[in-house]
């Protein structure tokens, strides 16, 4: 096995597990043979498969088209101890891709029926699932497992494990990673007839937070335009999701994209508006699309990227062959057309460069702590959503504002149009910051302009 993963104690073997089965002669051909590509740590023998099948722990996150393609994938390829996490229930939308799940399980958990299906239909695998958050689990949890495979569609849940894992490292006297703390990171995504898939070896190479500028910026809409000006159906759907439906308030509940009731008063809404306005093109798919800021999945690139993450793990978990160094773009809208690169580990990454960050201010006496906190949600490299920011001053914690406690933010609310030479936040100060998007605490060292550093 690969000296890269932590050999763990692989808890009872699989009782229903058939080493023997032919079903597994193709894998026997890579596991039970030496050759030419293998890497230095690899042994040829029997074990692998069954180490395959009973030594190894795997989690996946993520239950949908690209998470069910995973859980098929890594099952056949002989992965007898797996765990699934998603906090999604099934939809009748899911069905044309998310092929683990029926009728019949419409507005159940995904996790739950599809570990069940794949439990039921491979008898050498035990899938294990969890309903729920990724956030609700903490260190304990993700550290029995060898091995962490992504199939998501939130770029906040991969900020969130991306830190959890680098938070988990631990450090050598010379400030060099230890390896036996790495857990391997595999990373897919799709967006529509795109995808991509990546190897993060947490410490070592770049990771999701060096990478963050590879996504691409979430699609806005001018308030103005949706209001006064329309041109695509994109903008009537819009109006009346942000607008019209706060204004007439239909159900007396906030707008829900996975209640069909709600998706079909918007969608007829939006017909009338798109009607004043002679634009076409609105449909019930799109307005789906449009309220749950989604982009239809395709199933074949699901298909393609989750074969290209199976490979990886397989790949780590038996040192047959090098991984793939690092990231890898998919694109078949004109033919087929690949790409691979190592994206370099960025020196000053919040999440895994281990080091206080300086955050560049302009005018401490004019810059006020509501300034700053803009700039940690809008600027391309902080990426913030609701940051909580804390301090120490004359050597005392000082809470500077926090929006997810209620009373620490009525407390603190004040502090918002102060400037920061106000808040006694010298040049140099560290600033510590805690967001929904991240795991751990980040600290700042506030760096003023050297002709504007005068406190008033």
């Amino acid at each position: 096995m690969s000296s890269e993963i932590r050999l763990l104690s692989s808890g009872s073997p699989n009782p229903i597990a058939s080493l023997t089965s032919k079903r597994w002669n193709s894998l026997r051909h890579i596991l039970e043979r030496p050759g030419p590509f293998c890497k230095a740590d690899f042994t040829a023998s029997a074990e692998n498969l069954e180490a395959l099948q009973n030594g190894l722990k795997i989690l996946v996150i993520g239950a949908g088209g690209l998470g069910c393609e995973l859980l098929k994938d890594l099952a056949m390829m002989g992965f007898g101890n797996l765990h699934v996490i998603d906090m999604d229930t099934i939809e009748l939308s899911n069905l044309n891709r998310q092929f683990l799940f029926r009728r019949k399980d419409l507005g159940l958990s995904k996790a739950e029926c599809a570990a069940r299906f794949i439990n039921e239909r491979v008898s050498t695998t035990r899938v294990t699932p969890h309903f729920a958050k990724i956030q609700d689990f903490d260190e304990r949890f993700y550290s029995q497992f060898h091995i962490i495979v992504c199939g998501l569609d939130s770029i906040v849940a991969r900020r969130w494990i991306n830190g959890m894992l680098i938070s988990m490292l631990d450090y050598n006297d010379d400030g060099s990673v230890d390896p036996s703390t790495i857990i391997p990171l595999i990373d897919g995504g799709t967006e529509g007839f795109k995808g991509n898939a990546r190897v993060i070896l947490p410490g070592f190479t770049s990771c999701i937070e060096c990478t963050l500028d590879l996504f691409p910026p979430q699609v806005t809409y001018p308030l103005c335009t949706i209001a006064n000006t329309p041109r695509l159906p994109e903008h009537c759907i819009e109006y009346v999701k942000i607008i019209q439906w706060d204004k007439e308030n239909p159900f007396n509940v906030p707008l829900d994209g996975d209640d069909p009731q709600h998706v079909a008063w918007v969608y007829e809404r939006s017909l009338e508006r798109a009607n004043q306005f002679n634009i076409s093109g609105i449909t019930y798919r799109l307005v789906q699309g449009v309220i749950k800021n989604i982009i239809p999945a395709v199933a074949s690139t699901n298909a393609i990227i989750a074969a290209a993450c199976a490979t990886e793990v397989f790949k780590l978990a038996t040192s047959c062959y090098d991984s793939m160094n690092n990231y890898m773009n998919f694109n078949d809208i004109d033919g087929i057309y690949t790409y691979t690169y190592p994206p370099e580990k960025i020196e000053t990454c919040l999440a895994c460069s281990n080091t206080p960050q300086d955050l560049n201010v302009d005018d401490p006496n004019t810059t006020t702590l509501d300034d700053l906190i803009k700039i940690l949600c809008d600027s391309q490299r902080f990426q913030l959503k609701s940051p909580g920011l804390t301090t120490i001053i004359s050597g005392k914690n000082k809470t500077l504002y926090m929006s997810s406690v209620k009373n620490i933010e009525e407390q603190t609310r004040a502090n918002l149009t102060m400037s920061l030479a106000e808040l006694g936040l010298y040049d140099g100060a560290t600033i510590m910051v805690s967001d929904i998007n991240m795991p751990t605490t980040i600290t700042l060292i506030l760096k003023y302009h050297p002709n504007e550093v005068e406190m008033k």
